[in-house]
């Protein structure tokens, strides 16, 4: 089909249909639909009633670019510029990862033990996605979220904004883990997706991950495991004195008993392994009081 060629939306989105499927596109019908949902603002019944009208060049050539795009792999999320998490749509960039159904498993954890008055750290934010959704259901709670990239942190802010969130109440600070807080912080609540994909599997990733998200959110070392055990340890001086502190970590799906053994040397107890929908282990848990 010849670039933004004036066509009717039916053959425009059968061409999407084609073309991502050639290329490899799992779900080639559901993407050939969500671009051309983003692009031209319809919805599945307007289509229904009008798909043999014409689509305008303008449209057409915007569609026919983000086809392109998206046959070279790289993730729908980063081409609408969003993902939806937790019932909340999030800004999305190249910058941060994309936010997952996975980890609303970490965020339903957590909020079971939530408390009117906690104050929450979100390490390695990155979107923001999971401290956001946190307060945005319980505006007595505050929160920090801390992240190495700067670019990551703008995105944060920008869905904070977007949820309405004032600052006081969810801060962002950037720095390499517990090096971007204050000495003198503590919190109640420390919770982290951070990087556990051991280096020698990034390179048989989807393309989608592989190629097009951060590297930095991916890489967990040599075991997948060195930034969850060095967040658990740092931890344990971030907890309020005399209090119980909590500890969420998102973590592979093979990876629930050498975490157990991690917290359980580091001192923690009801340490529990919390398995996602799929029935793999997903988020390692375990209270710590300084």
């Amino acid at each position: 089909m010849t670039d933004g060629a004036v066509q009717s939306y039916r053959s425009w989105y059968e061409h999407g249909i084609t073309l991502l499927s050639a290329s490899g596109i799992a779900d080639a019908k559901t993407d050939a639909w969500l671009l051309l949902e983003h692009t031209t603002g319809i919805s599945r019944t307007w289509y229904l009633l009008h798909q043999d009208e014409l689509m305008s060049r303008e449209a057409a050539s915007k569609y026919d670019q983000l086809l392109t795009e998206r046959s070279r792999h790289i993730p729908l999320q980063y081409l609408t510029g969003y993902a939806w998490f937790y019932g909340n749509c999030f800004s999305v960039t190249p910058d941060v990862l994309i936010p997952r159904q996975d980890t609303e498993t970490l965020v339903e954890e957590a909020e079971k033990t939530l408390e009117s008055g906690m104050h929450i750290l979100d390490m390695c934010t990155g979107s923001g996605c999971i401290l956001l959704s946190l307060l945005n259901g319980h505006p007595e709670i505050t929160g920090i979220g801390t992240d190495l990239s700067p670019e990551a942190l703008k995105v944060a802010q920008k869905n904070r904004d977007a949820l309405k969130i004032t600052a006081e109440r969810a801060f962002f600070s950037c720095g390499d883990l517990f090096a971007a807080l204050p000495s003198e912080e503590r919190f109640d609540m420390i919770l982290s997706n951070p990087p556990y994909i051991r280096t020698s599997v990034i390179d048989v990733l989807d393309p989608e991950v592989r190629d097009h998200e951060p590297y930095q959110a991916l890489d967990g070392h040599a075991d997948g495991l060195y930034f969850e055990e060095k967040i658990a340890d740092e931890a344990r001086a971030y907890f309020r004195k005399g209090k119980r502190g909590y500890l969420f970590l998102e973590i592979g799906y093979d990876q629930g008993p050498d975490m157990q053994k991690i917290l359980k040397r580091l001192g923690y107890w009801d340490i529990r392994i919390t398995k996602d929908l799929g029935g793999n282990d997903r988020v390692a848990s375990g209270c710590f009081r300084p």
